[in-house]
């Protein structure tokens, strides 16, 4: 006696193999850590450049006028900051 079509079911396929699977890739950009170190050593240069030789320096003496230790303390945190965010795209 004929089977009918509806009954007829798609050949097994068995599940792929653990094996199989590619390793996922956890990197960073190359550019990342250097630029990272970069804003911390600039940071920290800029604060301490301004301390010991501010009045020297004609550019840091006449950045912010009469808040000029404030500004030049502000940007170099600035740096150091954007050295902080920066290390959140480092894996």
């Amino acid at each position: 006696m004929p089977e009918s079509k509806g009954r007829k079911r798609d050949d097994y396929v068995p599940p792929p193999d653990k094996t199989d699977r590619k390793p996922v890739k956890f990197s960073s950009a190359a550019w990342v850590a250097p630029v990272m170190v970069a804003c911390f050593v600039f940071g920290l240069l800029w604060i301490v450049v301004f301390y010991i030789a501010g009045p020297d320096v004609p550019f840091m003496n006449s950045i912010g006028g009469t808040y000029n230790a404030l500004v030049n303390v502000a940007i170099g945190f600035a740096f150091i900051t954007a050295g902080f965010v920066i290390s959140t795209k480092w894996r």
